[in-house]
């Protein structure tokens, strides 16, 4: 199993592999226990190597580094169907790598102005359609969605298909540009929709709906009378991910005070959960939670919104293809969590 990494903060890319051992083989003809080259003298006789089992051993080893081909932070990394290229993205161009080819890679966007000071927008992710390898979406910090095919022009500077939802003037003010700017998007497994994330909402998109969202999802609405005082201390720009479930049918992003929210598309439930260690212990049910917004009513066990902790934010999520297993990053500590007897939610 091969997986592509870049840290945050960092230009270089780098291909690592993982595997799992849990055997190991023993009764080499040539080596002794500790791995020796026997005296070939000495060997009388030709014995059959056997596989004695053993703890499981995962092990990470570094393949290839895929360096000096951005300017600014690499923020997306997406492997093509092909399983022969991937693409990286940072602000403002998206370049093409052969996994087998570490010095060079191919510009296929570039949004880079010739003049910097005529910057309107910034690349904010990108990924490839999980199954037709000449397909990729990327968005931007303006809300928009653009899908490319690169088999119409080897620059792709020109989209195919523009996904953005018409503004209400009415709502509009000085946030709303900020908080408008996506920060995750990700194809369904079935390729049909994208699910994207900005800082209040997550929505649905359909690949034959340009005009506006299919579905729209509050993550944290009760926030929207505090994005003055989140503005002041820099967690409007938290950039939150979210994932799709393996049957394209639930979405989990994270959200603050150690909480993520899964939304459940067909019965349309939503439920806050919580990821920390005194309300995780081992084989634990997680208890739902609920935030009361500021002057609602208050039911035993709520949570106001004016105590919410913002220095603890849920911003990496994950969800195992096929089974329900998600994973979640909370500031230094990872969790994984299993359902309960293929429990709809958790």
């Amino acid at each position: 199993q091969q997986l592509g990494n870049a840290a945050s903060g960092k230009l270089t890319i780098k291909l690592w592999k993982v595997s799992e051992r849990d055997k190991r083989p023993e009764g080499y003809n040539l080596k002794d226990e500790e791995g020796r080259i026997k005296d070939i003298s000495t060997v009388t006789s030709l014995q059959v190597p056997v596989l004695m089992p053993m703890d499981l051993m995962v092990e990470v080893s570094p393949r290839r580094v895929f360096a000096n081909a951005h300017t600014y932070h690499v923020n997306s990394i997406s492997v093509n169907s092909d399983y022969m290229t991937y693409m990286s993205a940072d602000d403002l161009r998206i370049n093409l790598w052969h996994l087998d080819i570490t010095d060079r890679s191919f510009n296929i966007v570039d949004i880079k102005p010739v003049n910097m000071e005529d910057l309107t927008e910034v690349i904010t992710a990108a990924e490839f359609h999980p199954h037709h390898c000449n397909l990729f979406v990327y968005s931007s910090s303006k809300g928009t969605l653009r899908l490319c095919d690169m088999r119409e022009a080897a620059l792709c500077d020109k989209h195919s298909k523009l996904f953005e939802e018409p503004e209400d003037p009415s709502a509009r003010s000085f946030f709303s540009e900020i908080i408008s700017s996506v920060s995750d998007v990700k194809f369904s497994h079935s390729g049909r929709y994208l699910l994207t994330r900005d800082y209040l909402t997550a929505k649905v998109w359909d690949l034959n709906m340009e005009s506006k969202p299919l579905e729209t999802y509050q993550v944290h609405d009760y926030l929207r009378s505090k994005l003055c005082s989140l503005y002041e201390n820099d967690c409007i720009f938290d950039k939150f991910e979210c994932a799709w479930n393996g049957s394209d049918s639930v979405i989990m992003t994270g959200a603050y005070n150690n909480f993520f929210r899964m939304f459940d598309r067909n019965t349309k439930r939503d439920v806050t959960l919580e990821a920390s260690r005194e309300s995780s212990k081992p084989r634990a049910v997680l208890k739902p939670r609920r935030v009361c917004a500021a002057g609602g009513k208050r039911r035993k066990d709520d949570i106001s919104v004016d105590s919410l902790d913002f220095t603890k934010k849920i911003l990496h999520t994950a969800w195992h293809p096929n089974e329900n297993i998600i994973a979640i990053a909370a500031t230094n500590n990872l969790y994984i969590f299993q359902d309960k007897l293929n429990s709809e939610m958790h």
